[in-house]
């Protein structure tokens, strides 16, 4: 049985299709991120829970990396039992479905399309969980429980994101 064998022609397109592909796959194979550093995490988590003291709630903060893993969590004197897990669960929701607890309330209500995502485990859709961006990349999360109502939640999370875009800005 004679084997057929590729003419010089092909067997060099062959060859060279393969080495591009083969470089066009080491490209890919991996790419870089940002990543907050933990002193800008705590800046905002700090400036967060003043916010929040200065309206005169005792919350707990929490700031998660854009993967959702905690980097900070502060809770204040008098701040209920649950708001840590509380803020914590609103930052990982925010950072994991990529969009701020408030409008995933919103998007979630019974009898709506995405409402099965309610009964995810972590899954907090109060708002008081906003996105953390810089240069249009998610850096991660922040998130606030506490307060009397997750719009004031909202409004120290806010703060503790004004008090480090200068530094996310790039």
């Amino acid at each position: 049985m004679k084997r057929k064998q590729l003419k010089a022609p092909g067997l060099a397109l062959a060859c060279a299709f393969a080495l591009g592909m083969s470089a066009v796959q080491a490209q890919d194979a991996t790419f870089a991120v940002k990543m907050m550093t933990p002193e800008t995490a705590l800046k905002a988590a700090q400036a967060a829970l003043k916010k929040c003291r200065d309206e005169g709630y005792q919350v707990a903060v929490a700031v998660v990396d854009r993967s959702g893993n905690t980097q900070v969590m502060l809770r204040d004197r008098f701040a209920g039992a649950h708001t840590p897990s509380m803020a914590e669960d609103k930052a990982w929701a925010a950072v994991s479905f990529r969009t701020n607890t408030a409008d995933l309330d919103r998007v979630t209500q019974p009898g709506m399309q995405q409402s099965g995502i309610r009964h995810r485990p972590r899954v907090t859709v109060v708002a008081g969980g906003l996105m953390i961006e810089g240069g249009g990349t998610l850096l991660g999360g922040i998130g606030v429980s506490g307060a009397p109502g997750g719009d004031r939640d909202d409004v120290c999370a806010a703060a503790g994101i004004a008090a480090i875009r200068d530094s996310i800005e790039f």
